[in-house]
């Protein structure tokens, strides 16, 4: 973190969206200084928050009343749209210059559109969504990638300095979401390279993790490798980020790249997996579970 946490101190900041993300983020910035105002579909999340020193709102528009900067960790383009521009959404709230800040995964068409609407209105907009899961949240060493102007940017590098360790301006509104759905790309076809090697092995009558301990150091290791593996083997599957999240921003990619013009192959045929393993009842747990589509007894 850097010396800009100290611009947080008494900053209104709203936040909506209090998941396996959000919450944490949310503490983090509360601990840097930050006057919170949280709010969440369902009100469990906003009672432990509120009983913890925060505000709670009923609204989205409640939230843009109350705060300079507004932040969205929802988990999809559905819920951001509703947020922003459905009965009581943030625009119905918003204030001059307010800025509002979308943390999660969201379209990009999507999420130019709406930016187009929050600017429209007199507010700012800025897309940045994260990596690195609760793990990466809770200690706040997110990589978030950002889209937007300069002085948007400048704006929200003070609350990303609280919640992550590496912050990337990739390009104007948008980018951000771009580069979001590169990694998960990365993300989600890693996995299944990583569940299909160590299925290989388990299936050749040896031992996984002997075949993950020797691929540690060499050209096919990785963070995939090394978390995801480990839960592959263990078979501890306690969601650091749910695989119809990971499904959903598979999808995210593929409509994308339709609407650019072009396949991702791959990405299609790991959506497929996801599918498969979603069917058989395993939605809810970690997206290391894939290996449910490549070896149903390896779970």
């Amino acid at each position: 973190m850097s010396d800009k946490t100290s611009e947080l101190t008494k900053r209104p900041i709203g936040f909506i969206g209090l998941g396996f993300m959000g919450k944490p983020m949310a503490r983090n910035l509360q601990a840097a200084g930050a006057k919170m105002i949280v709010h969440n579909r369902s009100p469990g999340p906003v009672a432990e928050l509120v009983a913890e020193g925060m505000m709670g709102a009923a609204t989205p528009a409640e939230v843009a009343v109350q705060a300079d900067t507004v932040i969205l960790m929802l988990t999809d383009t559905v819920a951001v749209e509703s947020v922003i521009t459905g009965p009581n959404g943030i625009l119905a709230g918003l204030k001059p210059d307010t800025l509002v800040i979308d943390m999660g995964t969201t379209l990009m068409t999507t999420t130019r559109a709406l930016a187009a609407q929050v600017m429209d209105a007199g507010g700012a907009y800025v897309d940045a969504p994260v990596s690195g899961g609760t793990m990466g949240a809770e200690a706040g060493n997110l990589t978030i990638m950002a889209g937007g102007d300069d002085i948007a940017i400048d704006r929200a590098a003070p609350l990303f300095d609280v919640m992550g360790a590496k912050t990337t301006h990739v390009g104007g509104i948008g980018a951000g979401q771009v580069a979001k759905a590169a990694n998960q790309i990365i993300v989600g076809l890693t996995i299944g390279a990583v569940a299909e090697g160590l299925s290989l092995a388990r299936k050749a009558g040896i031992e996984p993790d002997k075949v993950r301990e020797a691929l540690s150091g060499g050209f096919a290791d990785s963070r995939i490798l090394e978390v995801h593996g480990k839960r592959m083997v263990e078979k501890t599957f306690s969601p650091g980020a749910k695989s119809t999240i990971q499904r959903k921003d598979m999808d995210q990619a593929v409509t994308l790249a339709a609407d650019l013009g072009m396949e991702l192959p791959a990405t299609a045929l790991n959506r497929e997996l996801y599918d498969r393993m979603i069917t058989a009842g395993h939605g809810e747990r970690d997206h290391a579970a894939l290996i449910a589509a490549i070896d149903p007894d390896a779970i």
